[in-house]
């Protein structure tokens, strides 16, 4: 078995409850991310979801469909346009369904498959472990803003530690994908888990490190907070500019929300309630 192909299933079903008493309409609302609504986001986990299981065992499908992903996009289509397109508009409670019966069977052929085995992506060729941590790590980046709109707390668990090694690992592609050189100091991080364990990485520094809450950690990474709306300890130069522009998702350089403007909104009422708001 394959823990991070566990993990990951875990985390989209943390989603799914979430999202199972809405109706169509409440799909539609948008969320603090880009103008993106919960349709955007659900094409969005699903359509790439779709590419990491095509590919397991077919190179040139992968490499079909990233290639007229990319193309579209360098013509000027935008990503959410391209994946409605792809899906034949599918939205609501029945794109829900789709995305959670999809990603529900594809666990078992990622756990079937060697975790070393190179996979090809739109960036350079990864591991199987690697494709599902970061299915893992995007499902519960996107999965915040939703989160976010909906006025809940998420319930978090130790499986966030993917999404701890995945913004540690890319300390360096952060610094070099802006064109900045990399430093040698990789900051030393010490986080404390949603469990209450202590997670230790890199070599210990009294001036160069990041402590604090591990979910923060992993908010700042993904970029669904900006470092000033977190309560990480943050010291020396180094970790200052890292938390400043970090960024563990692949893509040209993205600069974090603003101070403030990402945040867990009031409570929605539910469906039918005559409080809600559209």
């Amino acid at each position: 078995m394959l823990e991070q192909a566990a993990d990951f299933k875990e985390e989209s079903d943390a989603l799914h409850a979430l999202l199972a008493p809405l109706d169509d309409a409440a799909f539609e609302r948008t969320t603090q991310f880009k103008g993106w609504t919960i349709n955007d986001v659900l094409q969005h986990l699903h359509y790439f979801n779709y590419a990491a299981d095509l590919s397991l065992n077919d190179e040139a499908g992968i490499v079909k469909l990233l290639s007229a992903f990319q193309a579209a996009t360098k013509a000027g289509e935008t990503m959410r346009s391209y994946t409605d397109k792809q899906l034949g508009g599918v939205k609501g409670r029945a794109l829900l369904a789709l995305w959670h019966d999809y990603y529900t069977a594809m666990v078992p052929n990622f756990h079937a498959a060697d975790p070393k085995k190179r996979l090809k992506w739109a960036g350079p060729d990864m591991s199987v472990r690697s494709s599902i941590t970061a299915r893992l790590m995007e499902t519960w980046a996107h999965g915040q803003e939703v989160f976010d709109l909906l006025g809940v707390e998420r319930a978090e668990g130790d499986r966030i530690r993917n999404v701890v090694v995945i913004g540690n690992n890319t300390f360096g592609w952060t610094f070099a994908n802006r064109g900045e050189p990399v430093p040698e100091d990789r900051p030393f991080l010490k986080l404390t888990a949603p469990s209450g364990a202590v997670w230790e990485f890199n070599d210990p520094s009294d001036d160069n490190r990041i402590e604090g809450e591990a979910v923060a950690f992993c908010r700042v990474v993904t970029q669904t907070r900006n470092i000033a709306d977190t309560g990480l300890s943050v010291t020396g130069q180094t970790a200052s500019r890292w938390m400043a522009v970090a960024q563990c998702f692949a893509g040209p350089p993205q600069d974090p929300p603003a101070p403030g403007t990402r945040f867990t909104a009031s409570a929605c009422p539910p469906p039918g309630d005559p409080d809600r708001k559209p």
